[in-house]
This record gives C-alpha cells, structure tokens and sequence, in this order.
C-alpha cells in the first residue's frame, strides 16, 4: 500500500470571546502548502489578544486505501481539509492534517480533539488529484447473502 507524505503549517486565530469561564476561543483558518521556516507561535497578524499564529507543522499523509474519501472531497467544491489539535497552555498543540473526510470526522468521536475544516489550497488539491488519479481503483460493492439459520448449523 503505497503511501505519500508531504508537509504542511498551519495557521490559527485567537478570537476574544465573551464567556465566565473562558476569554478566548481559538480557530485554524489556512492551511499552508509545505511547512514556513517559522517559529510555532508566530505571530502573523493582530495582537496577542486577537490575531492569527503559526500553529505548526504536520505531514499530510495520503495514502492509496483512501482514495474514495480523497476523490470525494476533491469533488465538492470547495475542498476541504481536517486539522486535529489538542488544546495546550498557551496555544492548541497541532496533532494531524488529513484530506479524508471520514477520518475528519473519527477525529471528533473522542471530544478531546479540537477538529477544524479548513478550505484546501490549490495546489494541494491538485497535488491530491494526481494521487487518486495514479492509484484509485473503484471497489465493486458485493451483496452478500445472509444463510439461513439450517444452512449456517449443516442442516438441509
């Protein structure tokens, strides 16, 4: 099962919040193709208080058992991508990028996981294309047929 890795930062904005318990939420907002030479926890516009950071790097892994989910998502305009973090004492701490919205969506089941659909660059999204073009294969979907009780035990 060939697979594929590349590198991609993200990028996160803290918004002040009105809320008891909390004074700010935070929101990735781009993914970028390749990673910045860049500290994490760059500032790159706003203030501390309300701005958006590098939040890290992560490799986007593509792999070819996948390719349904990839095609998929490549053909609902706009393509998206899922990035998983853990909160973290000052900033969210990057877990993963993904392009398979299956596996977006595992991400959530926990509820420990911050989870963030963000659109996906363009030349991402082709760099995907031209995967699923080289390695989808359409799976034949096979009924199968449930035996009857006698037949399962060897009774005819």
């Amino acid at each position: 099962m060939p697979e594929l890795t590349f590198p991609v930062g993200v990028i996160a904005e803290r918004r002040p919040i009105d809320h008891p318990w909390q004074d700010h939420v935070w929101e990735a907002v781009a993914v970028l193709s390749g990673a910045p030479e860049m500290a994490i926890g760059t500032r790159l516009t706003g203030t501390d208080a309300h701005g958006q950071f590098y939040i890290g790097q992560a490799e986007l892994l593509l792999a070819t058992s996948e390719t349904t989910g990839y095609r998929d998502n490549l053909m609902n305009p706009p393509p998206r991508l899922w990035v998983v973090a853990q909160p973290g004492p000052e900033m969210p701490i990057l877990s993963t990028v993904t392009a398979d919205p299956m596996e977006g969506e595992a991400h959530t089941e926990t509820g420990a996981n911050m989870v963030w659909s963000v659109p996906m660059p363009p030349e991402i999204a082709s760099y995907i294309a031209e995967f699923v073009d080289a390695h989808h294969v359409d799976r034949v979907f096979v009924k199968r047929k449930r035996k009857r009780a006698e037949e399962s035990r060897g009774e005819a």
